[in-house]
């Protein structure tokens, strides 16, 4: 808690919630490589909720959100009626970017107490995260409730 609280806060000047910025991270991120075709700089909102873990409705709707506050364009694809692409607005480019320094930034204090982010202790601390993260979780045990 004490670390969203801390994001919040940060990125609060920036006009962005938690789940705004993973989008435009998320969005930056899948299109900052420039050898990708003009469709994969351009990736559908399929391709970002699949990307971020995010359902595809609720991308559907923070695309709507942030494309209404002029960080980005939603455009039909010309290949398939039914997906929608994603593309940032200069205004959206540069905010993001922002962004992105605020959140290392934060990042960078948090693992200070570890050694700093290249220190063992943040890189063994990034390796368990990740399997923590990769943990299977049986829903059906949350859905009925814990065993006794």
């Amino acid at each position: 808690m004490k670390w969203r609280v801390a994001f919040d806060r940060a990125l609060a000047p920036l006009h962005l919630t938690h789940a705004q910025y993973a989008f435009l991270a998320s969005l930056s991120g899948l299109t900052s490589n420039e050898t990708r075709s003009a469709s994969e700089q351009q990736p559908s909102q399929r391709v970002l909720a699949d990307h971020t873990g995010l359902e595809p409705l609720y991308i559907s709707k923070l695309a709507r959100a942030l494309e209404s506050s002029g960080l980005i364009v939603r455009s039909p694809d010309p290949a398939d009626s039914r997906a929608v692409r994603l593309s940032f607005t200069p205004e959206g480019a540069e905010v993001t970017a922002k962004a992105v320094d605020v959140v290392r930034h934060l990042i960078a204090q948090l693992l200070e107490p570890l050694g700093g982010a290249d220190s063992d202790r943040a890189q063994q601390f990034q390796h368990d995260l990740i399997t923590l993260l990769g943990a299977p979780l049986d829903i059906a045990i949350a859905k009925r409730g814990a065993p006794s």
